[in-house]
């Protein structure tokens, strides 16, 4: 093994640059603006951060004003994980929508155009797309956030949304390695494994990552899942079999391994997030995401001495923090060198909103990701103001309780004095009072998860048949309803194009 002799301000600049931590605040805080200047390589962004475009372009070039290379990243998949609009609902329509409609042009056009608004905001690193199959229905947290259940199909869209991505210079995160897809616990929960042997492994859950290294992403983000049949004692993001073995050896991908985020409970219950970050660095990871939850300078410096620690008490070899940290640099000036050539727009001139003219790619992909089923009672397109009944099921940590979803405020839009309620348990009678002789339109998520979705639906059909049914989840319970209507996904123009749906305007 070959000896480094690096200077401890070199090793704790090698620490400070494999973290990719969050912080609090629209502008950035003085501690990392200080960390910044001592080797911190990149920041991460979430919703709590951004209020607007041009605030969001303000904030990155107050980063890059302390270090011109530093990474931006973001988790901004568009449908249901929405960043850049966090308060309103994403101006684009998920993976699954984008698979449903099974066309790569189309996906490949969207993620140039999200990838086009990132890159005008100053985010160069998108920690998106999720490449994971959703083989079970009753998986908790990716549902929707996947492009489908069948391998390749999703691998042809995870290449086609790299490639919008990186076209436009925006670094793709390909995630959850090897696969979080048959599961049904959420890894910011508890820890999900799957059981199954390598065959399926490598037939299913392997085939769209292979896809996107062979396409050439820039990052892949690993899961915090255990996989027995690869590695029964550790999950992925801890485990060198898979980093190291499968995913640098096996499938030769030589770009920036990123961790999921290090407090979700499924790594941090069990090791902590400082023992953790170590043992993934040691696995082969490069770089560590955390702030989703811990967003202050103390997690900073403490994972920054776990690792100096970790390095001079032999734990962490001093070369595999070396190597980690000049693939963050590595992945840094790719980027930089992209803004210098001036890849898509200049960060913070005209940043467009929503489905502004010359950039509606998000409703047309919505428009045709509909489904729409008609019952056995007759309809007619719903042409007074109605009563939006929404059926509400506890979010996902990765999607948030802080976007808004449904159909409502479309519906509003196209018929004033529409009126709404949201409910959380089975209540016919509720609805039927607060409706009163206006139609109603159900709104579900995921209701083959929630069998109180369906048993509020027997009812409110059997009083009402001709009430409309708008899925806007998995779309995997029967049809029901005078008109069903399958968004597959829950951002703001899923619901846009239904509401046009509902009232017989569809484009």
């Amino acid at each position: 093994m070959t000896t480094l002799v690096h200077g401890s301000d070199t090793l704790t600049r090698d620490a400070l640059t494999v973290l990719q931590p969050g912080f609090v605040g629209t502008t950035a805080p003085d501690w990392l603006l200080r960390r910044i200047g001592e080797g911190l390589s990149s920041v991460g962004l979430f919703g709590r951060n951004i209020v607007a475009p041009e605030q969001l372009a303000a904030l990155t070039a107050q980063l890059r004003a302390e270090r011109d290379d530093v990474l931006v990243a973001i988790d901004e998949e568009g449908g249901d994980v929405t960043r850049l609009e966090v308060k309103q609902g994403s101006s684009f329509p998920g993976n699954y929508a984008l698979g449903s409609v099974d066309d790569v042009e189309l996906t490949r056009a969207v993620a140039r155009e999200l990838g086009r608004r990132l890159v005008q905001c100053g985010v160069d690193l998108n920690w998106a797309p999720s490449a994971d199959v959703n083989s079970n229905a009753e998986n908790p947290v990716i549902g929707v956030r996947s492009f489908g259940p069948d391998p390749d199909l999703v691998a042809r869209h995870t290449v086609a949304y790299v490639d919008g991505l990186q076209g436009v210079g925006v670094a793709a995160c390909t995630k959850h390695f090897p696969g979080h897809g048959d599961t049904n616990v959420d890894s910011h929960d508890a820890l999900p494994r799957i059981d199954v042997d390598l065959a399926t492994l490598h037939a299913r859950e392997l085939v769209p990552f292979r896809a996107a290294v062979a396409a050439g992403t820039k990052a892949v983000m690993s899961a915090h899942i255990l996989l027995s049949a690869l590695d029964p004692h550790r999950p992925a993001t801890l485990s060198p079999q898979i980093l190291t073995g499968l995913l640098r050896q096996e499938l030769g991908f030589e770009g920036l391994i990123v961790t999921d985020g290090m407090e979700m409970q499924a790594v941090a219950a069990t090791y902590g997030i400082e023992r953790g970050s170590v043992l993934a660095i040691a696995a082969g990871a490069d770089a560590i995401c955390v702030g989703g939850g811990l967003c202050d300078e103390d997690t900073v410096l403490r994972l920054r001495d776990a690792l100096v620690t970790a390095v001079r008490t032999g734990e962490l070899p001093e070369e595999r923090l070396a190597d980690a940290a000049a693939r963050v640099r590595a992945l840094a000036a790719w980027t930089q060198a992209h803004r210098a050539r001036g890849a898509g727009s200049v960060p913070g001139a005209a940043v467009q909103e929503g489905t502004a003219p010359g950039a509606d790619i998000g409703l047309v992909a919505a428009r045709r990701a509909l489904k729409v089923t008609r019952g056995r009672h007759p309809h007619t397109p719903v042409t007074d103001a109605p009563y939006v009944a929404s059926f509400t099921p506890v979010a996902n940590f990765a999607v948030g309780d802080e976007t808004p979803w449904g159909i409502a405020a479309e519906l509003e839009r196209l018929l004033p004095g529409t009126e709404t309620g949201s409910y959380d348990e089975p209540s016919v009678d509720a609805v039927l009072a607060a409706a009163g002789e206006r139609r109603i339109v159900a709104v579900v998520r995921d209701a083959h998860r929630h069998p109180w979705m369906t048993e509020a639906l027997d009812g409110l059909l059997a009083a009402r048949p001709d009430t409309v049914v708008v899925e806007m989840g998995l779309n995997e319970a029967e049809p029901r309803g005078a008109l069903h209507i399958a968004t597959h996904g829950a951002a703001r123009v899923c619901g846009r194009a239904a509401a046009e749906a509902v009232v017989g305007t569809g484009a």
